[in-house]
């Protein structure tokens, strides 16, 4: 059984469903795949919910509040939405591994910090491993394998984030389903 998770670090709701795809990740293999939300919008011809001011205000709402619920800090970063290009790229030169995901994540959400350039990422570098972070965010490598993340991404029909496909089948993620009995996941996770 195939299990892509489909993520950006601009996204709240990402950080916020992160909790649970990192014990389903304990469990079963699940492939994590940074995408760009932005550019996933452009190819639809939509706008983010935060380029609508209704929405926007909506949305930072209930995602504070779903934070209270899980009991899950979420602090804003300075800017949002931001440029999340640097943190998806050192999420892909650190190999998009369960611990790069996280470190990112806490960084962005749970303490506010800035991730919309190398230099506000620098203190993250070391740790996922990362000796010259321009060189690794630069690369040709990094910047392909975005590129085919994306692509991949509309193959498989995804038209936000967060999303999971279970063997190419897309389910969109509202926060929490994963541990709801009622789930339609859990039937195909067995």
């Amino acid at each position: 059984m195939s299990i892509v998770w489909y993520f950006d670090f601009v996204s709240p709701f990402c950080w916020l469903q992160w909790p649970s795809v990192r014990r389903l990740a304990e469990e079963r293999e699940v492939i994590l795949r940074p995408i760009l939300f932005g550019a996933l919008l452009n190819a639809m011809e939509q706008r983010g919910p935060a380029e609508i001011p209704r929405k926007r205000e909506f949305s930072y709402r209930y995602a504070l509040w779903r934070a209270r619920q899980a009991g899950t800090p979420l602090k804003f970063p300075p800017a949002h939405p931001f440029n999340p290009l640097p943190a998806l790229r050192l999420c892909v030169a650190a190999g998009a591994t369960p611990e790069a995901v996280g470190t990112l994540y806490e960084w962005i959400w749970a303490h506010g910090r800035p991730a919309d350039s190398v230099e506000a990422l620098a203190p993250l570098g070391t740790a996922l491993g990362i000796d010259d972070m321009a060189t690794a965010l630069s690369s040709s490598e990094v910047k392909a394998t975005l590129q085919r993340n994306f692509e991949l991404a509309l193959a498989e029909k995804v038209f936000g984030v967060p999303m999971l496909a279970i063997d190419g089948v897309i389910l969109p993620l509202i926060y929490g389903h994963l541990s709801k009995r009622h789930w339609p996941a859990r039937t195909a996770l067995g």
